[in-house]
C-alpha cells in the first residue's frame, strides 16, 4: 500500500505562547496489507540537529509493515534552542493517529512511539508528558488523548547531564538552560506511574550514548511500578553497526515478541506486503 505524506498542522505550526512557525512538519504513514490493530509512530534521532529519516524512519516503517503494525514516521521540526517543538510535533502525531482510529486500520488504544538516539529522547519525553484531550477544542484532533500505550527506546539519549553530548543538549534546550529546564527534560526524573510500559535496547559499547541512559530509565520505570525491559546488547556501538547484522535483528526479534505479549496480537512473520 503507499505510504501517504500528511501535514500534522493546518496551518504554521505552533511553538507556544501564542508563536507560530512557518515549517511544516509532517507524517508519513505506511499502512500494511495485513494488520493487527497495532499503530507505532517513529521517531528518527539526528542528535536534534539533523533527522534521520530513511533509516531510522522509514525503513523502521517498512518493517513494522511486516509484522501487521501501521508506521508512522514523524519528520518533526528541529528545536533550535526551543525544546517543546519536537515534543508539540510528537504529540500532534499521536493525536492524528488516535483520531484516525480504525480509518488507518488501527485501534486507538494500540497506538504506541518508538523512538532512536535523540528520537528515542523525543520518544521517551512524550511517554511521561500527555494530555486527555481537549474536549472543547475546535480542532477535532486537539480533543484526542496524546499519551502513548507503549514506547519502543533504541539507544536512547535519556539524561541532560552527560556532558559528552553537549552539543545535542544545546540544540535541544539552549547554550544556557536553567536546571529547572534541565530537570523537566531530563526523562528518568519525570517517570510517573501513568508513563506508558517500555521496551528498551542499548549496545554496551555504545560510545556516543552511553547505555547508562537505558539502565537509568528502565530502572526509573520499575520503580514506579512500569513494566519494563531492558535488552542490552554485547556489541555494535550508536546505530548497531550501521543498522545490520546480528545486534539490529537482536532488537527488532525481542522488541516484537515483547510487543505481541503486550498487545496480545500475533507475532507475524515478516513478509514483503
Amino acid at each position: 500500500m503507499k505510504p501517504e505524506k500528511i501535514n500534522l498542522w493546518p496551518g504554521p505550526a505552533p511553538v507556544g505562547n501564542g508563536v507560530f512557525d512557518p515549517a511544516t512538519p509532517s507524517i508519513t504513514v505506511y499502512r500494511p496489507s495485513l494488520t493487527n490493530g497495532t499503530s507505532i509512530v517513529i521517531c528518527p534521532g539526528g542528535g536534534y540537529s539533523s533527522v534521520v529519516i530513511e533509516p531510522e524512519g522509514h525503513g523502521i516503517a517498512r518493517w513494522l509493515n511486516g509484522y501487521g503494525i501501521t508506521g508512522i514516521v514523524l519528520d518533526y521540526r528541529l528545536p533550535q534552542g526551543r525544546p517543546f517543538v519536537p515534543l508539540l510535533d510528537a504529540q500532534r502525531a499521536i493525536r492524528m493517529a488516535r483520531s484516525q482510529g480504525r480509518e488507518w486500520n488501527g485501534n486507538p488504544n494500540r497506538l504506541g512511539i518508538m523512538g532512536f538516539s535523540a528520537g528515542g529522547h523525543l520518544a521517551a519525553t512524550a511517554g511521561n508528558r500527555f494530555d486527555s484531550g481537549n474536549p472543547n477544542a475546535a480542532d477535532p484532533i486537539e480533543r484526542f488523548s496524546c499519551r502513548p500505550d507503549f514506547m519502543i527506546l533504541i539507544y536512547p539519549l535519556i539524561r541532560m547531564d552527560d556532558k559528552k553530548l553537549e552539543g545535542c543538549m544545546n540544540s535541544l534546550l539552549g547554550t544556557k538552560p536553567d536546571a529547572e529546564l534541565k530537570d523537566l527534560f531530563s526523562c528518568e526524573r519525570q517517570v510517573t506511574r501513568q508513563t506508558p510500559p517500555a521496551f528498551l535496547a542499548h549496545a554496551r559499547n555504545d560510545t556516543i550514548v552511553s547505555p547508562d541512559h537505558s539502565r537509568l530509565f528502565a530502572e526509573a520505570l520499575r520503580t514506579k511500578g512500569v513494566a519494563t525491559e531492558y535488552l542490552e546488547l554485547p556489541e555494535g556501538d550508536h546505530g548497531l553497526n550501521g543498522y545490520q547484522g546480528p545486534m539490529w535483528d537482536a532488537w527488532q526479534a525481542s522488541s516484537m515478541a515483547w510487543l505481541a505479549c503486550r498487545m496480545k496480537t500475533p507475532d507475524y512473520q515478516l513478509a514483503a506486503d
